[in-house]
């Protein structure tokens, strides 16, 4: 097969983000007029436009590339660099982001005589919101009226729809003369020998009367809320080192992107985005997702997404935020549509896998960390998640469960799965509210075990006891329920009738993952993963290749999910099923391959690996980074680790079982508890592994997990289908 390298999500674009704000640009760092491109604030697009001339021509970068995550450079040349003597001018636009924009011009002279250029800026804001800009259809709602300051050198946009209090300013720093004339700003450049000449313009954000300042012009990152999580972040990360400088690459790309994408916002500043250009915005079970599977690259993260999720805990019956008292965010975010109420979304509830996900993230975070104290601080929040899990999660009190959407604008698939069309029978057709996914019982069934783990480190015991009774009553009940044994693995959902949705689809991992599967069929699910139909050699699909409903390109219908191979991964390493995890993690680190940076994007086709298809294409509108294709490396190595932290104790459970092609790795600042330390696996002939720490004493137990040991005493003789490549 050929070799593929450098594939580039959205190609023609380039974007550096800070906290609310992304700035998305052309190859050349341009704002032409064209979607997605702008500054965009709180989801508002502020700046639509901008054309910068000089001497009547716009000059075009040759050289481009963002700076760290909140800040890009351009060169671009005005005068003949080869003339003799030189005439040699030279463009620099330096970009800095943070809850504004800068931007510096240099003009850069090599020429023999002074210089005398005119600099024309052009300006538009259309305050699009973000999803507008993303799919090309503007909604029309108010216009742009602009008003200069001669004095303070600033244009001012403002938006004219009577229920939208927003503008922008936009200030020229400069102490060159300059004037307005209706259209553009144009400022008279006198540009000495061999000096340069600064022109700063700034745009700042106005909502609701208060400005959202620019940021400095410096590449070092700002003294913001997420400049400073991005700082606690890069030192904090763990760093990975192997003689498989794939593995290394995209263990180090993923986590400098974790380290990138801190949205900022308190309580919990560190808690991430989804994803960029698009996804800058709360998103609950992401922030939780990303920041569980990234434990192994540290605690932070997490710490910051429970406090983050804890804040926005449900309060009342609410029926077009799909609120209930004790539910937990699905999404909050600030752009026009939603101020306007075109959608529920500045504070969406429409989700059932945030509430037990913050439960069995709150016992993972004690496990990695011990830290008490901020469990204790989260437990009342947790108690009310588990309130809306008896009262309102399971409708028809069957013990599954099962969601249902309410509000007219709101999400119709409440699961993992969320787009509208996930949910398809085995004939292809759309399965009504409400459902009861497989992947939710799961989640609940480790909630339950999660949070009694908490509840009892905080000393309430009984209460304990009564979470773990109510898991092992769910696990007896879901087995009967959604097994399908014609077809060797769980029912998709259960649909409104009861009856099992008999579609074959991924959410078998999130089964593997959760520990819900009894161990004398862990194998078969697996093998049934693995099988062609679903295992496409670059990932797992999320629903069959033989479905009828089946579109390789599609959001949940045969793409194939990263953070999907994360969860997976840990699953199959529960489980003790370690051929198929170095199968699913031989694709992945080869699909991350292909991509620049060895960066994974938010989903990819569900083509096959074979010769007629040398890279497997990428869903249409893919985020990269994204930060929970990003977290499902780190989850990956830890899955290949069989890696468990007891914080507690000071120790962790490892039962390593490196691939062939993966003979070593150094993890370099591994945090458990208070110990951080340096750990270091080698293989050795006959399947044998070597493990050295280095660093705080930390007590290394070599034990592999329970449901291993009886998952391998119930292995069929005859395991794994064969590829299809």
């Amino acid at each position: 097969m050929s070799r593929v390298r450098d594939l580039r999500v959205r190609p023609g674009l380039l974007y550096v983000a800070g906290g609310w704000s992304t700035l998305v640009t052309d190859v050349h760092g341009r704002i032409t007029g064209t979607d997605p491109q702008g500054f965009f604030a709180r989801n508002t697009r502020m700046l639509s436009r901008e054309r910068i001339t000089v001497d009547r021509r716009e000059p075009v970068a040759f050289s481009t590339a963002n700076v760290g995550a909140h800040a890009q450079l351009s060169y671009a040349e005005l005068g003949d660099g080869e003339t003799l003597p030189s005439q040699a001018v030279y463009l620099t636009i330096e970009r800095f982001v943070g809850e504004g924009l800068r931007t510096r011009l240099g003009l850069h002279s090599y020429a023999d005589q002074t210089r005398h250029l005119e600099l024309c800026l052009e300006f538009g804001a259309d305050f699009a919101d973000s999803d507008e800009a993303e799919d090309g259809h503007r909604r029309r709602h108010g216009d742009v009226i602009a008003q200069w300051d001669d004095d303070a050198h600033e244009l001012r946009l403002e938006h004219t729809h009577p229920d939208l209090d927003m503008a922008v300013a936009i200030r020229i720093d400069t102490t060159a003369a300059l004037e307005f004339d209706g259209h553009a700003v144009r400022v008279d450049v006198s540009l000495p020998a061999r000096e340069p000449t600064v022109v700063d313009f700034v745009v700042e954000p106005i909502f609701d009367g208060r400005r959202r300042p620019a940021p400095p012009a410096s590449y070092a990152e700002p003294g913001d809320a997420a400049g400073r999580a991005r700082t606690t972040l890069a030192a904090e990360l763990t760093r990975l080192r192997s003689t498989n400088l794939d593995i290394a690459a995209a263990w180090n790309t993923a986590v400098g992107d974790l380290a990138t994408l801190p949205l900022g916002e308190p309580p919990g500043p560190a808690a991430p985005i989804a994803g960029l250009p698009i996804y800058q915005q709360i998103f609950g079970r992401d922030t939780l997702t990303v920041s569980w599977q990234a434990l192994l690259a540290g605690p932070t993260m997490l710490r910051d997404s429970l406090y983050l999720n804890a804040a926005h805990v449900g309060q009342r019956i609410d029926d077009w935020r799909d609120e209930e008292p004790g539910k937990l965010l699905h999404q909050a975010r600030h752009g026009p549509l939603s101020r306007l109420g075109v959608d529920p979304f500045t504070g969406y509830y429409g989700d059932w896998a945030t509430p037990p996900d913050f439960l069995v993230f709150l016992g993972q975070y004690l496990a990695w960390t011990g830290d008490l104290d901020t469990v204790r601080d989260l437990l009342p929040a947790a108690r009310r998640v588990l309130d809306w899990l008896d009262r309102y999660a399971d409708l028809d009190q069957d013990g599954f469960l099962e969601y249902h959407r309410r509000s007219e604008a709101g999400v119709k698939n409440q699961g993992w799965k969320d787009s509208d069309t996930a949910i398809v029978d085995e004939h292809g057709r759309n399965v009504d509210n409400p459902i009861a996914p497989s992947e939710l019982q799961g989640y609940h069934y480790a909630a339950l075990r999660h949070g009694a783990l908490a509840f009892a480190a905080a000393g309430d015991r009984a209460f304990a006891a009564g979470l773990v009774a109510r898991a092992a009553r769910l696990r007896r009940r879901f087995h009967p329920a959604y097994w399908m044994p014609q077809h060797g693995c769980y029912a998709l959902a259960l649909g409104p009738d009861k009856r099992q949705v008999r579609t074959v689809n991924s959410n078998d991992g999130h089964l593997l993952a959760a520990g819900i599967v009894p161990a004398h069929v862990a194998h078969t699910v697996a093998d049934r993963l693995f099988a062609p139909d679903l295992f496409s050699g670059w990932g797992i699909r999320t629903i069959s290749a033989d479905h009828p409903a089946y579109n390789p390109f599609s959001y949940h219908r045969g793409s194939v999910w990263p953070v999907e191979a994360g969860t997976i991964g840990l699953g199959l390493a529960r489980y003790g099923c370690w051929e198929h995890l170095h199968r699913l993690a031989e694709a992945t680190f080869a699909a991350a391959a292909l991509f620049e940076g060895h960066r994974l994007p938010e989903a990819i086709s569900g083509l096959p690996r074979d010769a007629a298809h040398p890279h497997p294409g990428i869903y249409p509108k893919s985020c990269s980074p994204q930060a929970w294709s990003a977290s499902s490396i780190v989850a990956l190595v830890q899955a290949l680790l069989g890696l468990r932290p007891a914080a507690p104790a000071r120790s962790i459970l490892l039962d390593p079982h490196l691939p062939d092609w993966l003979p070593d790795l150094t993890l370099e600042g591994v945090q458990i508890g208070t110990a951080t330390f340096d750990l270091t696996i080698r293989r050795r002939r006959h399947g044998r592994f070597s493990i050295r720490t280095r660093g705080d004493r930390i007590l290394v137990i070599r034990q592999p997990t329970l449901q291993t040991r009886l998952a391998t005493w119930h292995r069929p003789p005859q395991t794994l289908h064969p590829s299809r490549r």
